[in-house]
């Protein structure tokens, strides 16, 4: 539960709400909640009132208003790297014909912002929204690699280390390991660590003095490529990272004197 007076309650609830996906009852909320009834009810109602849920009285549910749709684009748009990297995207996309995508750190996970599909799509994990662990997948060890050392700490010690394949970093000693090996060689792999089959090459988006605004990856099926493939096309994915990062400063993210404050 949030420790931010009422607001971080009411958000808290916002995030359950969110979290089923789909339109919800008063019930199925309360049943999970840690809040009291009456609290909880009265957060849904300010919640509703104030355009950030919508209620169905015809099927008692509650799911996400439209304000929030708003929220979100004017986020996406003003905090997102995907409008500045939107065309290299699509030019890295079509050279490669595999797929690519775009990533940012959200606190300790991966939220993939922006995702070109390959020519011939194969069914992954990731999909633009959509938020995934960063110690086992290209992109987020590509941002850890490059955070300040206090920063990665924090952001470490927030890992599950949940064993998706037999590929999966459990540990933090192995995945420093793997991120010392990162800094060296200036990108990161995933070998199979968040889906079997599935492996990328990944480069972080670095201001000229070192913050990580974000980090893109070239993915694909282990049926469709491998590693000297994907190593290949590891200077090409360097320029492209390089170009949005320089295009990213000139217009949304200056470097300032806190520089190594992370994404």
């Amino acid at each position: 539960m949030s420790g931010d007076g009422t607001v971080g309650k009411a958000l808290d609830v916002l995030d359950q709400v969110a979290a089923y996906g789909q339109p919800v009852r008063f019930a199925t909320l309360l049943a999970e909640s840690d809040f009291p009834k009456a609290t909880l009810y009265r957060f849904l109602q300010t919640l509703t009132n104030q355009g950030m849920l919508e209620y169905d009285p015809d099927r008692q549910t509650y799911a996400l208003g439209v304000r929030l749709v708003r929220l979100a684009h004017a986020a996406w748009t003003q905090s997102s790297l995907a409008p500045i990297a939107r065309p290299f995207l699509d030019q890295l996309s079509a050279e490669t014909g595999q797929t690519v995508h775009l990533a940012q750190l959200d606190n300790a996970q991966v939220l993939y912002v922006d995702k070109r599909n390959a020519a011939q799509p194969v069914e992954m994990f990731s999909d633009a929204g959509k938020v995934g662990p960063a110690y086992c997948t290209g992109v987020g060890k590509a941002m850890l690699a490059f955070l300040p050392e206090e920063h990665l700490e924090r952001v470490i010690a927030q890992q599950s280390f949940h064993r998706f394949t037999d590929h999966t970093y459990t540990t933090r000693e192995a995945l420093c390991a793997e991120l010392a090996a990162i800094r060296t060689r200036g990108y990161a792999f995933d070998r199979e660590e968040h889906e079997p089959g599935i492996i990328c090459i990944a480069h972080p988006i670095l201001t000229g003095t070192g913050r990580v605004l974000g980090a893109m990856s070239i993915t694909g099926s282990l049926q469709a490529t491998d590693f000297t493939q994907l190593e290949s096309w590891a200077p090409r994915l360097a320029r492209t990272a390089h170009t949005i990062a320089q295009e990213a400063q000139a217009w949304r993210f200056p470097d300032t004197h806190l520089q190594h404050t992370g994404t």
